[in-house]
């Protein structure tokens, strides 16, 4: 029986649900053939069963394939798609109510909670301007990252384990950047 899987080649290609599930799996953990195994199952959607049949000369190659995927360098994107839904990262920072500071603090460091400190930072988009038609030879650009999102109602309002690491890993990298920063200017 001949099995065809998917393997991911960029972090927009691994959902956020599929790493906390590895990351219960393996984290803290030495690779051994078993967690070969539950990489392939969770990053490639295959059941262990179908992972059994994979040649064990396939194996290495696949893990190291899926690993090289974790060496992106993300960058921070502010919008996104999910489930017919744009979502927008918070857009002023500075204006974090305490309640969401509080949440995203409880739950950024822990990966078990992840989603939820993604809906403390992401929302749906309430106003996005459009570009408007000038006059005849020129256009009036708008600056589209002045959009607008709903207001903060808690953590657990949208399901938001389906959103890509790309998106999770740029959020991360872009506090840590700027808690950095901070702490050099202090």
């Amino acid at each position: 029986m001949k099995l065809q899987i998917t393997i991911p080649e960029k972090l927009s290609e691994i959902t956020l649900s599929q790493y906390q599930s590895w990351l219960k799996v393996a984290e803290g953990k030495e690779i051994t053939p078993f967690l070969q195994q539950k990489m392939i199952e969770i990053f490639c959607n295959v059941t262990l069963k179908q992972v059994l049949m994979i040649k064990a000369t396939d194996i290495d190659s696949i893990t190291n394939d899926i690993n090289k995927v974790f060496e992106e360098k993300p960058k921070l994107i502010t919008m996104f798609k999910l489930n017919e839904m744009e979502f927008g990262f918070i857009p002023k920072l500075d204006e974090m109510t305490f309640g969401e500071y509080v949440d995203l603090d409880s739950y950024l460091p822990n990966w078990d909670t992840m989603h939820k400190a993604m809906n403390v930072l992401f929302r749906p988009v309430t106003y996005k301007p459009k570009k408007k038609w000038y006059n005849f030879f020129t256009w009036l650009f708008i600056d589209e990252s002045k959009y607008l999102t709903e207001e903060y109602k808690g953590s657990g309002k949208y399901d938001l384990k389906n959103m890509t690491l790309d998106i999770v890993f740029g959020s991360i990298v872009f506090f840590w950047s700027l808690k950095n920063e901070l702490q050099n200017h202090i």
